[in-house]
């Protein structure tokens, strides 16, 4: 069972991240997409420091034996999506680097052809 102090202790951290990250979107060091996941964790776990004896339940309606091992396994399935959201996407973020270079290449590739045509245009005005 968790005491009252751990209780106001976990409230305080809580609150306090849930402020840093508020402050950091605001700051634009971390977009609102990515803040979401770790709003819903912060609910989370306030819910459960509010009510621990939600975590017993959970655990024996799961077939789980002990609620820190209820809690492991949550914290194991967050860092699975965690990861799911950030490999989509950087695999999303790949995809655009590379046609932004293609893009790149192909306009590079052009503005020297405009360059070398304007160059023989002025070559052959000068001959004449």
């Amino acid at each position: 069972m968790i005491t009252t102090k751990l209780q106001i202790i976990l409230g305080i951290l809580l609150i306090l991240a849930f402020i840093f990250i508020v402050n950091m979107v605001r700051k634009r060091a971390l977009e609102l997409k990515y803040a979401l996941s770790w709003f819903i964790m912060l609910i989370g776990v306030g819910i459960m420091v509010c009510i621990p004896k939600m975590m017993n339940m959970m655990a024996k309606a799961m077939g789980i034996y002990s609620p820190v091992n209820m809690i492991f396994f949550i914290g194991f399935v967050f860092a699975i999506v965690i990861i799911f959201v950030l490999t989509v996407t950087l695999s999303r973020m790949s995809a655009r680097v590379r046609k932004m270079a293609q893009i790149i290449a192909m306009l590079s590739d052009d503005t020297r052809e405009n360059k070398e045509e304007h160059s023989s245009t002025e070559s052959k005005e000068g001959k004449e």
